[in-house]
């Protein structure tokens, strides 16, 4: 038996997914009609945490902060002794090193988890989830968290799995931000975005081109600017800003992008190549 706490449409996919592979679950939700159609698909209702916990060894989280998991765990604090808890929520690295402690003092083993794919594609060969954590524990029930989607295990420092999916969704979360800027920049001369979409879309895909170079570059601290150096393209950032602002559009993204490239080029990086903005960012703003 798996329990699994936490049915919003990511806790719901896994559950079928579960099922449909042969294991029982026993779930439990805070709105207890979401967890309908999984009973009656095969899933036992649990009436509080406590008996959600205490039906199996194995309970996965899937909810929206760590605050909530302290919500609901509080509430099963007696049943955690010798459970399995894997959270699948999100939330920062630090907050998940307090999360772990806080279910090993009462008994319990702890692995973080970030599910890097919508509940669409739970279960399917796109899946994959980081985990994190007790390297015997994740070994133990890696069979049963493959079916969710493949596990890719970054070792026992229990913070890295929310590390590498909070990294990932920086990429993804600006990647949308500055599509939809782009879109507004466009629209604003009264020209569709769909006539700009196929630029947009290999403009994406050739992004995988600057990276590899630009991972040797920053590993090395070495930031040759002979092809694209920080004066040149700052000179850029700073005509979308004019742009931006002369469309009347939004500027804060465009201006927070500028800021990297000032402040490289104020730092002495203004020969050197873009890459050359990480030491600005690892250092951050004072």
């Amino acid at each position: 038996m798996i329990t699994l706490i936490g049915l919003g449409p990511m806790g719901q996919a896994m559950v079928r997914v579960l099922l449909e592979n042969g294991h029982g679950v026993t779930v439990w939700n805070r709105t207890t009609a979401r967890a309908d159609d999984l009973v009656a698909a095969g899933a036992v209702r649990a009436e509080t945490p406590a008996d959600a916990v205490a039906a199996s060894e194995l309970v996965l989280l899937s909810l929206t902060d760590y605050a909530a998991m302290y919500d609901i765990l509080g509430r099963a604090e007696e049943a955690l002794a010798g459970k399995v808890i894997v959270n699948l929520s999100s939330d920062t690295p630090e907050r998940t090193r307090e999360a772990a402690d806080w279910v090993e003092a009462r008994g319990g083993r702890f692995i973080a988890g970030g599910v890097m794919v919508p509940a669409m594609l739970v279960g399917k060969e796109e899946a994959y989830v980081f985990y994190s954590g007790p390297n015997d524990v994740f070994e133990k029930y890696r069979e049963i968290l493959a079916l969710i989607g493949r596990p890719d295990f970054l070792g026992e420092d229990v913070r890295l799995a929310q590390l590498f999916y909070q990294a990932q969704l920086d990429i993804f979360l600006n990647s949308l931000s500055v599509f939809l800027h782009a879109s507004a920049l466009i629209r604003s001369a009264g020209v569709p975005i769909a006539k700009f979409l196929p630029y947009a879309k290999d403009n994406f895909a050739m992004m995988d081109f600057y990276l590899e170079a630009a991972v040797e570059q920053v590993e090395k601290g070495e930031h040759p600017g002979d092809e694209a150096s920080v004066t040149m393209m700052g000179a850029s950032a700073d005509h979308i800003v004019q742009a931006s602002r002369d469309a009347g559009i939004d500027v804060v993204l465009p201006e927070a992008i500028k800021s990297h490239y000032d402040r490289a080029i104020a730092a002495g990086h203004g020969r050197s190549s873009w890459t050359s903005l990480y030491e600005i960012i690892k250092e951050g703003r004072e």
